[in-house]
């Protein structure tokens, strides 16, 4: 069965004149402009660069407020993570400002997994990883940016220690997150990620019970800005350790025409599995990451938002491909059973595909890591579709079309 987890109970604070909690909310406020300032004074920073981040910012401010459901905890958490999100976007435009010639870094045929949470895009990163010659963005590194990672003191950086200690605190408030996601400084990181800061990001459709601002951002949103900036992210955090680039997020399924305008040499990679499953799984994690900041939105609600919002997914990729928006040979298609019954010979799919060499070497170490993370390491996520609330028939015939193209076989829900 889906459920929140027990967290502990917001604490009812009293300031030094005895008056509760609630009379220190304006110094939790969701503000646009309070935020900015805080950012501001925190950093000692002023320019924020192109300020087409607002938009975004606004909105998801706005639907917080509205329909958010934080609670007193939840609100202090995400007031620290907005501006943490703005103080980062100050440092990283302080830096390039300092720094034009970043500008003038090349990326150059990214590969990059898109496929919804739970189709195999996770493990398929950390295998990608494992090759020398490719450069995956790390967690640490794309947490604290600034300075650029060094290529000699990479793998010693201290802001991996720090990182650890702060995904230790997460497990303690979520006890058992890590098998529904992985987390530590030297796992892979999202593109999410690398867009955060543009404040057009689906990292927010799924931490919080935003509606509005998810219909925003995969209907009106500027992507092609988000993408730019996506991009002057990968140069800053190459410009002292390069490599070739091996990117993977879901978001790339609503906007891969935005993707592929900011990087026509891309190299696409999209996982499928069956969607009716993938939908129960998302629902299992969007119920648990809400009730981390807020009251959680009742998980019928959450399940028909992900069943919705996939769906649009997977017919925009479809009549992308079919108008010719987006030249379907540049996409390879993996089947996420095929991958799991013969993962290195997907690998070798997707390396032929890349135009690179796959030697022994890279896959000895590739077997290495398999053997040593079990896919249960940190325990199995289990859920089950019975409590979504979904019609498990209606859902089925929704995506229909979108099976039947790509031979995606059902699975036992």
């Amino acid at each position: 069965m889906i459920e929140a987890p027990k967290l502990p109970t917001p604490v009812r604070v009293l300031n030094t004149v005895g008056r509760p909690f609630e009379r220190l909310l304006p110094a939790l406020s969701l503000d646009p402009e309070r935020l900015e300032l805080a950012a501001q004074e925190q950093t000692g920073l002023q320019d924020f660069g192109d300020d087409r981040y607002r938009t975004g910012l606004e909105r998801l401010t706005a639907d917080l407020d509205r329909q958010g459901l934080l609670h007193s905890l939840g609100r202090s958490i995400t007031r620290r993570r907005l501006i943490g999100t703005l103080a980062m976007r100050l440092q990283l435009q302080d830096w390039r400002k300092r720094h034009p010639e970043l500008k003038d870094e090349k990326v150059e045929r990214p590969i990059v997994f898109m496929g919804m949470g739970r189709t195999g895009t996770t493990i398929l990163h950390d295998l990608m990883a494992q090759d020398p010659r490719n450069r995956v963005p790390m967690t640490w590194e794309t947490d604290a940016p600034c300075p650029p990672p060094e290529a000699a003191s990479y793998d010693s950086d201290p802001r991996i220690a720090a990182h650890d200690l702060q995904s230790a605190q997460v497990e303690k408030l979520i006890p058992g997150f890590r098998s529904m996601h992985p987390m530590g400084a030297l796992l892979p990181q999202e593109c999410v990620q690398l867009l955060q800061p543009t404040f057009a990001c689906m990292t927010f459709q799924i931490t919080y019970h935003v509606p509005e601002y998810s219909r925003w951002l995969h209907e009106d949103a500027d992507l092609e800005g988000a993408y730019a900036y996506h991009r002057s992210f990968l140069q800053h955090l190459q410009s002292r350790k390069p490599g070739r680039w091996v990117l993977k997020s879901p978001c790339h399924l609503w906007h891969i025409e935005a993707l592929l305008a900011e990087y026509p040499d891309a190299v696409c990679i999209q996982t499928h599995r069956d969607p009716v499953k993938i939908a129960a799984s998302l629902t299992s994690l969007g119920t648990t990451l809400h009730a981390m900041c807020a009251r959680p939105a009742p998980v019928h609600e959450i399940a028909r938002h992900w069943s919705h919002w996939n769906q649009v997914a997977y017919d925009r990729g479809m009549k992308a491909r079919d108008d010719g928006r987006v030249d379907a040979g540049r996409i390879l298609d993996v089947n996420f059973q095929d991958f799991m019954g013969s993962p290195f010979e997907t690998i070798r799919r997707i390396y032929g595909f890349a135009e690179l060499d796959f030697d022994a070497e890279t896959e000895e170490r590739m077997r290495a890591f398999l053997a040593a993370n079990p896919d249960d390491k940190h325990g199995k996520h289990s859920y089950r579709f019975a409590d979504t609330g979904l019609d498990a028939a209606t859902e089925r015939e929704q995506v229909r079309e979108y099976q039947e193209r790509f031979a995606i076989p059902s699975e036992a829900l």
